[in-house]
């Protein structure tokens, strides 16, 4: 069962594209927006996290981080980011710690019958490190509710 709304956010320490770690615990007294998607270079992923991107100002006022987490090694997350001009950290989750942790993952990836890829998931993690938003979509080529995010993120300031 993945993390609900009310629980404490499981930390996580991952390695970003510029080969930095990041602890959600070190973003303690901000509000982090943790982005769980399956794959780097697919379709539905670039649209959700191109969204973050030509909306990163409304996440920025609502002092919030974002933060997009996939199962991808940080080399393909860095050519990712790059080719779609991304202006906020991606995270690797290659040992699958972070995904397994938020419940998240799933046993068989419902394309091409991969194991240990992340769900789609959207979390709002306060800054006392409480989740107050939490969605895990039904199926890979849903999106999260953008709507809902950035209405959380405004009843947090």
């Amino acid at each position: 069962m993945s993390i609900q709304k009310g629980q404490q956010a499981p930390d996580f320490s991952l390695f970003n594209t510029e080969k930095q770690k990041v602890s959600l615990s070190e973003l303690k007294g901000k509000n982090v927006v943790v982005l769980f998607f399956p794959l780097a270079f697919t379709g539905t992923c670039t649209t959700e996290l191109c969204n973050i991107r030509d909306n990163i100002a409304v996440y920025n006022n609502a002092n919030a981080t974002v933060l997009g987490i996939s199962v991808d090694s940080l080399f393909a997350l860095d050519k990712f980011k790059a080719e779609q001009n991304l202006n906020f950290p991606l995270l690797s989750d290659f040992n699958k710690q972070a995904a397994t942790d938020f419940g998240v993952l799933y046993e068989t990836f419902p394309a091409f019958e991969m194991a240990g890829v992340s769900k789609r998931a959207a979390f709002v993690v306060d800054k006392d490190g409480t989740v107050q938003y939490a969605e895990v979509c039904p199926t890979p080529g849903d999106l999260p509710d953008f709507s809902a995010i950035q209405e959380t993120l405004k009843g947090l300031n």
